[in-house]
């Protein structure tokens, strides 16, 4: 009974985020939003973490209030060019993009995000980093926004994942940051194409969910868990570094890729400074990603001989696929380039 509340739910908040996508209305947006929130917070809750229910609340309570302001300033927007000056038109812009800024996470509205992750299983963690990004993602490609807001947002958002990254130990937390930092990405592509932000965030989904799936698998949420476990299987040690790579951006990975698209779109629209910012600032991240598998990497561990836990069969060959795929891919494009 429990799992069939759970399909349910699930399927309500896929079936949220297409109405909020799809809609034509901001009301029908706005339904869809909330279609979507009601839905997730059954998914968190869970008998066997004591810390589910207070993330949900805290992820619930930061989520209406951005769907309070969300509401604001759609009606503020419609009864604009009767009853208010079209010079208050820029405040409810930057009120309406603050509100999806916020249930997207990106900084500095990125305070209840880390938390709540950090409350979580690795399902629902997967959730929030990948799908949870979609509708607000497309409400704000399809609304009016201010450059200059928009850049604040993605300095901010760069900034702060970097430097919280830093003094980190909780697997879940730097996850949390780490998107944060490609939220700054996707926010950048955003402003240039539509074709390279659907690239990027598929590819980031890709990556997240193979990344999670192995800490998942390993029980891994701080990062001194790490080594015993990547000296357990050759396979698994392989792919961790290769999806923490890809997702760094470092080349020939698939995650390069993306990166490169926007940095190169950005430069044609004249945003060279912002371009080369985004790269600096991102070198950090991926010294954050390499500290994670730093020992892996360089020092040389005897494996364990005792029975280790397999993965199972179908789920373990999509993820090696899909592993493999990541470090080809964007070899093979750069041939055919």
């Amino acid at each position: 009974m429990l799992k069939l509340n759970k399909i349910l739910f699930f399927n309500s908040m896929i079936l949220g985020t297409l109405i909020a996508i799809s809609s034509y209305s901001w009301l029908g947006m706005w339904m869809g939003l909330e279609i979507n929130l009601l839905s997730i917070i059954p998914l968190m809750n869970s008998s066997k973490n004591m810390y589910a229910s207070e993330a949900s609340l805290k992820y619930f309570i930061t989520q209406v209030m951005a769907s309070l302001i969300l509401l604001l300033s759609i009606i503020l927007m419609l009864i604009s060019t009767e009853f208010i000056s079209p010079m208050m038109n820029s405040a409810m812009e930057i009120l309406l993009n603050s509100a999806l800024l916020t249930k997207l996470g990106a900084a500095p509205f990125h305070y209840w995000f880390p938390e709540v992750m950090e409350g979580l299983n690795w399902f629902n963690c997967v959730i929030l980093l990948t799908w949870q990004k979609i509708a607000p993602m497309a409400l704000l490609m399809n609304s009016p926004f201010q450059i200059n807001f928009m850049i604040f947002i993605i300095l901010s958002s760069l900034i702060v994942s970097t430097l919280m990254s830093l003094n980190q130990i909780s697997l879940r937390k730097i996850m949390a940051f780490s998107s944060i930092n490609h939220i700054a990405w996707m926010l950048s592509a955003m402003l240039t194409s539509f074709s390279v932000w659907f690239i990027y965030l598929l590819v980031y989904m890709m990556i997240t969910f193979n990344i999670v799936y192995l800490f998942n698998h390993g029980k891994l949420f701080f990062i001194n868990q790490l080594p015993a476990f990547l000296n357990q299987n050759k396979t698994s040690k392989l792919s961790l570094m290769i999806n923490f790579l890809s997702l760094g951006g470092l080349p020939p990975f698939l995650g390069f890729l993306p990166k490169w698209f926007t940095v190169n779109w950005m430069v044609f629209n004249g945003l060279s400074i912002l371009a080369f910012i985004l790269i600096i600032l991102t070198l950090a991240v991926l010294f954050i990603y390499v500290r994670l598998i730093l020992s892996s990497l360089t020092i040389m561990h005897t494996e364990t001989k005792l029975p280790v836990e397999k993965l199972s069969v179908l789920p373990a060959f999509m993820f090696n696929l899909i592993s493999l795929f990541s470090l080809i891919a964007c070899t093979f494009l750069f041939n055919l380039i």
